[in-house]
This record gives C-alpha cells, sequence and structure tokens, in this order.
C-alpha cells in the first residue's frame, strides 16, 4: 500500500503486518483521543475501537483534530469512524457511543487500550476492567492548563510528579492495589484561571496523544 509506504521504510514488512492484525481500543475521542487515534490509523493499526459518549461542540474546535464547522452536533465516535475510513478504508472501525464506567464492558479483547478519559472514577473503571483481563493499557493524565510541550513526560502513574490529576489516580490505584502503569503526564504547574473552566492549547493536547500513540505502536511491534 503506497498510503504505508514511508512507515514501511522505517519499520519494515514484518512490523506493518503485526499492526495490521492488532487491535487497540482508544477510550475518549477527545483533545488526547483523537490525535492518538488519527496517528494510529495513519500507522496501519488493523482495527480500532472507538468509545465516547458525546458529541462535537464548536468550543472542541481549538484542541479536537475530529471537531469542524461541518461537524458540530454529531457524536464524536460516528465522526472519528468517517475519518479513519477516509484516511483508510480496509482498517475495521467499531463505534461505541457509551460513557465508560464500572458496569462497561465490550465483547471484543483489544491488544492495548488508550485511557484518553477526563473523568475519574471512569478512568479507575478502566484500568480495573483491564486489569481483570489481563490488557496492556496507558493513560493520559491532566493536559489541560498546560502550555509547555518541554515538560511532558513519559512514566508511570507511580512516579508522576505536580500534576493535580496524576496525585488523585495514584493514591486510588494505591488504594484499590492496582499495578503500576505507563502515563503521559506533565510536570508544569498548571495554570489557573477566574472562571474555573479549564484552558487548553493543541499544542499540548496533540502532543499527549501524539507521545501515547508513539508508546502503543511501539509496544505492539515488539
Amino acid at each position: 500500500m503506497a498510503r504505508l509506504h514511508r512507515i514501511r521504510l522505517l519499520l519494515g514488512d514484518e512490523n506493518i503486518n503485526k499492526l495490521r492484525g492488532k487491535t487497540v481500543m482508544v477510550v475518549g475521542c477527545g483533545a488526547v483521543g483523537s490525535f492518538a487515534i488519527e496517528s494510529l490509523a495513519r500507522c496501519g493499526v488493523g482495527r480500532l475501537i472507538l468509545i465516547d459518549f458525546d458529541k462535537i461542540e464548536e468550543s472542541n474546535i481549538n484542541r479536537q483534530i475530529f471537531a469542524l464547522h461541518t461537524t458540530i452536533g454529531r457524536p464524536k465516535v460516528d465522526v472519528a469512524c468517517a475519518r479513519i475510513h477516509d484516511i483508510s478504508p480496509d482498517i475495521e472501525t467499531i463505534g461505541v457511543n457509551m460513557f465508560w464506567d464500572e458496569k462497561s464492558d465490550i465483547d471484543t479483547r483489544p491488544d492495548f487500550v488508550i485511557d484518553a478519559i477526563d473523568s475519574v472514577p471512569s478512568k479507575i473503571a478502566l484500568y480495573r476492567w483491564c486489569t481483570s483481563h489481563n490488557i496492556p493499557f496507558i493513560a493520559s493524565m491532566g493536559a489541560a492548563q498546560k502550555t509547555d510541550a518541554s515538560q511532558i513526560k513519559l512514566s508511570t502513574i507511580s512516579k508522576t510528579t505536580v500534576c493535580p490529576l496524576a496525585a488523585k489516580i495514584r493514591k486510588l490505584v494505591r488504594d484499590e492495589n492496582l499495578p503500576d502503569f505507563p502515563v503521559v503526564y506533565s510536570t508544569q504547574t498548571p495554570i489557573k484561571n477566574s472562571t474555573g473552566t479549564l484552558g487548553s492549547i493543541i499544542t499540548i493536547t496533540g502532543a499527549f496523544g501524539l507521545r501515547i500513540a508513539g508508546y502503543v505502536i511501539e509496544n505492539l511491534i515488539k
């Protein structure tokens, strides 16, 4: 396939074939998740399971790759699946319009899971599910209120610092005796404002998503 030619030159035929045979589930198709999904599709991952309950709003346009004036009001998973099909029609996409919680489950068992959820209870519920099914996963911590991409780190949840979201997750993971797992987070002190709404910018959310996708691809071809 010509669309994968440059990646083939970098990774080789064997690894391209490996990626084609893999399934990745992304929970959260917003700011971080959309960039991870885009990367996985353009790198030739054969099947993508996309989970999100939300619709695209105009306020998403500043940071979400699926958000356009023409997609406002549409379910994020529908837009994501259509875009993937436009990138590579042979990728199998499964879009699930669902809010992930402790009761959630899917029949398919992916090879890897990406957590790009905002809700803390949903994140913990997903970690429990992945752990119970022995599925490797990587999680995004707080990408909002940050501007300095040089402070984005890849580590494990137990070794995170500064990030308030990571601190909450770290405590809950420890309290529930869940195993350590990889995360992308930022060591930048959050920039607060007086409105109560979290400011965000694509140069950070996009970098989070790309870093996560890179980690997943690296592990899928090992």
